[in-house]
């Protein structure tokens, strides 16, 4: 049984704002002018977004009836594309009146204006930043300002798509947790005050449901995996993993036909398990005791975590309920995002190993993971297998969530580099981590900024993504 997970599309609203007494001075320019709206609209949906276009805005009652339509519609962002000058009343209307992020956008169609043979049709439908100090002054004034604005042109403008795109992302981040459901099953691993949660706390931080769970709920699942299911885990299992030797560290040892085929019926447990109680993500830990069958589980949950998490579905040990919530981030961002801590620092190279012994995100590995018996998880009761990989070498970013001391959430994210080379061969991820700062520095200033001691590793320097995400969620943010 493998399963496929969606991951739910935002919805975006979309005016295109334009100006009434230009239509009966220039015929053909609102006709024009609507469709360059189309066009930024088709646009917006090549970005992975559901667009909810309120239409054409030229007037201040198209602007309510452009607002009350959008209310109805359940978005996450409002785009308002200015396609020449506007009155700030057409636009700020409906920003003002609905309580989502606005983005205000201003893209030329032409690079630049004939000068010698313009007029002034040309010259307004080029007009599109015209307005944009005017409305922005507006939103300032009113309280309420603009999340963000785009200038550039329409047509072969990479900047401004990519800004389109982080932000349909952000969008993408907040739908996540608007109607997440987020699991906790067991308890934060004993003695880590930083991994402490309140469930009422992060429902009023990110809008998620916290889903109490007990192993025993997980435990039904997994013994009531069917043969076939099993078996085609087994394969899924076998397609994407490599099968290590034994390495030096005297805790490893050979994988046994029976260690993979329990680990396929926990997997296929866990793919139950989300799929019964319609989980965006899950935190878990159980202790575990005398070898009984929950610790067997609980030890044995690295392999179908690994796989659920690049599918979309971050799962956090050691019960990290808020790293999760920054795995699931990083994924809808487009950079993955591995469950992971700080390891030893390599002083020769200046470089940090950032990983752990699991859950991982395989979809970010540089080339095919592989998978290795452990005897024992240090620090925690049990064994099993093990997953050991370093992330795709090149920019990463590191996102960490962690809470004030008036208990508010915080996001913490720095961006580096990850450089191929040795890692220790114990079956757990390891990712070679450079900084410009220097390792030593990057150490110091993270640890100072208050984080958790996990994090999520994602590819790709993503701290303008991570901005617009912390703008959509409402959560302060701390680039170090």
């Amino acid at each position: 049984m493998s399963l496929a997970f969606p991951r739910n599309k935002a919805r975006v609203g979309v005016i295109t704002v334009g100006h009434e007494p230009y239509w009966e001075q220039f015929p053909g320019l609102r006709e024009e002018l609507e469709g360059y709206g189309r066009e930024f609209e088709a646009m917006l949906e090549s970005f992975g977004v559901e667009v909810v276009s309120a239409g054409f805005v030229d007037n201040v009652d198209r602007a309510f009836a452009a607002s009350s339509e959008l209310k109805k519609r359940d978005i996450e962002l409002l785009f308002c594309f200015l396609s020449t000058y506007v009155t700030s009343s057409s636009a700020a209307t409906p920003i003002l009146n609905l309580s989502v992020p606005a983005v205000l956008v201003a893209l030329q169609p032409m690079k630049r204006l004939d000068y010698r043979n313009t007029t002034t049709y040309m010259q307004l439908a080029n007009d599109n930043i015209c307005s944009l100090p005017e409305i922005g002054g507006v939103l300032v004034r009113a309280g309420k300002p603009a999340a963000g604005m785009i200038v550039g042109t329409l047509h072969d403008d990479p900047r401004a798509m990519n800004e389109l795109r982080a932000w349909c992302q952000a969008a993408n981040v907040r739908r996540a947790f608007k109607y997440g459901k987020i699991g906790y099953m067991g308890h934060t691993y004993e003695g880590m005050y930083d991994m402490n949660s309140d469930p009422t706390a992060f429902t009023s931080a990110f809008g998620s449901h916290v889903q109490m769970l007990e192993m025993c709920d997980l435990a039904k699942l997994v013994n009531g995996a069917t043969a076939k299911e099993t078996a085609d885990k087994l394969d899924e299992i076998g397609s994407v993993f490599t099968v290590a030797d034994p390495f030096i560290d005297p805790i490893t040892r050979p994988i046994k036909q029976e260690d993979l085929e329990w680990s396929a019926k926990v997997a296929v447990g866990l793919d139950k398990l989300i799929a019964e109680y319609g989980l965006t993500g899950l935190a878990y830990y159980y202790r575990g005791l005398d070898n009984n069958e929950y610790e067997r589980i609980g030890s044995n949950m690295v392999l179908g975590n690994s796989l659920l998490t690049a599918k979309g579905i971050p799962l956090a040990g050691e019960a990290d309920l808020k790293t999760c919530a920054a795995m699931l981030i990083m994924d809808r961002l487009g950079a993955g995002g591995s469950f992971a801590e700080l390891h030893p620092c390599d002083f020769i190279d200046d470089v940090v190993l950032v990983g752990h012994d699991g859950p991982h995100n395989i979809e970010i590995s540089d080339g095919k993971p592989i998978i290795r018996g452990l005897d024992l998880f240090h620090g925690k009761r049990g064994s099993g297998i093990g997953v050991e990989f370093s992330i795709q070498a090149g920019p990463v970013t590191l996102l960490g969530i962690s809470q004030t001391a008036d208990g508010k959430y915080k996001m913490i994210a720095i961006e580096g580099e990850s450089i191929k080379g040795e890692i220790p061969r114990t079956g757990n991820t390891n990712t070679r981590c450079k900084f410009t700062c220097g390792v030593a520095e990057f150490v110091e200033k993270w640890c100072s900024a208050g984080p958790t001691h996990h994090f999520a590793l994602g590819v790709g320097h993503v701290n303008a993504k991570i901005r617009k995400a912390a703008q959509v969620l409402g959560v302060e943010l701390q680039i170090v």
